[in-house]
């Protein structure tokens, strides 16, 4: 079995920097309204996610009535220079997000025309990019889409050819060489984006060493449409798909090797869902391997996986510290765990059908069941705390009400941040002090407690840990949640600026570990628990999503770093 995801799917360069823009102005623009003069990008999902953030595409400014009060956002694919006039004259503000290789074409087009050379235009006619790139040529532009159509061209003596940034490299290459052909002293410009043809060369590759192909992105996407074409000419076995919904009747048993690519305005949540359904369907054709996985995978969208992690380390814990081990304190920090997570997952669900997380769909499907292990749960952990003692009792009790407390509005309107959710990074610092209180702090509340460093040593560890955990998983859904204006770390201080500070902390816990024992803070497990730390580092190569992994994988290689505790714990008793 092998699934394979093209490095090039996905947004691409122009398309990214557009949605940046419009995301960039919607975060902060309250006063005007905003909109784009036609869709941003080829993709219905990401529109639909955009108007959620008061952001809608209109087809002419007539739509607009307050012009005064008004933000008009230039697509990625640019608009003639009379659109343009037309707009500044109506008294609307103008960001122009064109993506800077399309303006590029537009400058070549505005210079030729200027001497005189009749400019032919290789594209889809009725695309928005060649209706902007036409408006340069000032009436001395002509398009073309196939090689017949250089057979209609009349006579000309100066003629400068350009492509659409989006074509099909081949295509054009042929249609340049009949151009060539008919007239000698053409000026030809190679204006195909390079991703636009690097993305075309890989799906041609994937598509000759795979059983199958999927294209993932939108109906409407020239481009998208343009990879499925050239996937099914290599004879191999296409779907283009726009949503996960699609794959629910295809047969994967065929095929055990699957490529996987996606148009450049496809963003990275569908793409990672399309490579759960495929894995899904791939590994019902093993045997007793599919079925482990299966399993393993079930347990990670249920949120058991996290549950079993956090067991693991209210047990390091409890042996860092040299606290008896109690069995019933590791029954009560899973059972917390399982019961906030569900809960916080139901109270805080992304737009159904938008963001389909690989948890999204047996969230929905099995609403009330979760709803009701959570707060079963939730009360086992409360009894189990009260039959220890009080302190734990109270302390359990308070952070779960703070727990369910966190995602409602509790602040007023007029402030910014109405939960405190809203506060940037504020999921991963809370989630870490939870965890960190029930897995260090609750089983030293006993009659015989008192203060000592090996208890903020065990808090320390589990706070990183659980800080590197949530804070990577973040940055693997950092497009998802900008899209819809969540302020997570990564959103808030960038990919390379988390990384670098996960890093950092990753660095601290060693130190702290390495010196904890000869300090005589706590046991030698701490130098086992070093174990965890190296597969941290392992799992910073996670973030990048090229890996191919599907997002339900990903999920549980990053949440192993809990695992891995327990793991250690069983070597130290080893050895």
């Amino acid at each position: 079995m092998e699934i394979k995801l093209a490095r090039t799917a996905g947004f691409c360069m122009g398309v990214r920097r557009a949605v940046d823009i419009v995301l960039e102005i919607a975060q902060h623009e309250t006063s005007r309204r905003i909109y784009t003069y036609g869709p941003l990008i080829h993709n219905p999902q990401t529109i639909e996610l955009l108007k959620n953030r008061g952001v809608n595409p209109i087809e002419n400014i007539e739509e607009i009535q307050d012009r005064e009060n008004a933000i008009l956002i230039i697509r990625a694919h640019g608009i003639a220079p009379a659109e343009r006039k037309k707009i500044k004259e109506s008294g609307v503000k103008i960001i122009d997000a064109t993506c800077p290789k399309v303006g590029y074409v537009q400058a070549i087009i505005k210079k030729h025309a200027a001497l005189d050379y009749t400019v032919v235009i290789v594209g889809d006619k009725e695309h928005p990019e060649v209706d902007g790139l036409l408006g340069y040529a000032g009436g001395r532009g002509i398009t073309l889409a196939t090689l017949d159509d250089v057979d209609k061209l009349p006579s000309f003596d100066k003629v400068c050819v350009v492509a659409q940034t989006t074509q099909d490299s081949d295509n054009y290459s042929k249609i340049v060489k009949k151009i060539k052909n008919i007239y000698p002293h053409s000026i030809i410009f190679n204006t195909i984006c390079s991703s636009t043809e690097q993305r075309q060369a890989e799906v041609i590759a994937m598509a000759g060493e795979m059983d199958a192909m999927f294209i993932v992105g939108g109906k409407n996407s020239a481009n998208t449409r343009r990879l499925a074409d050239l996937a099914q000419k290599q004879q191999t076995p296409s779907f283009h798909i726009e949503t996960p919904t699609e794959m629910e009747n295809i047969n994967f048993g065929p095929y055990n090797r699957i490529g996987v690519s996606a148009g450049a305005s496809t963003p990275n949540w569908i793409i990672d869902r399309v490579m759960d359904k495929i894995m899904e369907g791939q590994s019902r054709k093993l045997k007793k391997i599919g079925k482990l996985l299966n399993l393993w995978i079930s347990t990670i969208k249920t949120d058991v996986y996290s549950a079993l992690g956090a067991g693991c380390l209210c047990l390091a814990c409890m042996l860092l510290q040299g606290i008896p081990v109690k069995l019933s304190f590791i029954a009560i920090t899973s059972f917390f765990v399982y019961a906030m997570h569900v809960l916080n997952r139901l109270i805080s669900r992304k737009p159904a059908g938008l963001i389909g997380s690989f948890r999204e769909e047996t969230y929905q499907r099995h609403g009330k069941l979760y709803c009701f292990t959570a707060l079963a749960s939730i009360l086992v952990a409360l009894v189990l705390a009260f039959n220890n003692a009080v302190l734990p009792f109270i302390f359990l009790f308070v952070i779960s009400l703070a727990g369910i407390l966190y995602n409602m509005r509790i602040l007023p309107k007029k402030w910014h941040f109405r939960s405190l959710k809203d506060l940037p990074g504020s999921k991963n610092i809370f989630m870490s002090i939870a965890w960190g209180i029930v897995t260090a702090i609750l089983p030293a509340l006993n009659k015989n407690y008192s203060f000592h460093a090996g208890l903020i040593v065990a808090f320390g560890f589990t706070f990183g840990i659980v800080f590197i955990r949530s804070a990577m998983s973040d940055i693997l859904e950092i497009q998802s949640d900008k899209l819809i204006g969540q302020e997570t770390i990564p959103v808030f201080f960038g990919k390379t600026r988390t990384l670098t500070v996960l890093k950092i902390i990753s660095l601290i816990l060693l130190a702290l570990l390495l010196f904890s024992y000869p300090a005589g803070w706590t046991s030698s497990l701490s130098y086992f628990l070093l174990v965890c730390i190296l597969y941290i580092w392992i799992c910073f190569q996670f973030c990048d999503r090229k890996l191919g992994l599907s997002g339900a994988v990903k999920e549980g290689l990053l949440e192993t770093s809990y695992i891995m505790a327990g793991f250690c714990v069983l070597l130290w008793r080893v050895f």
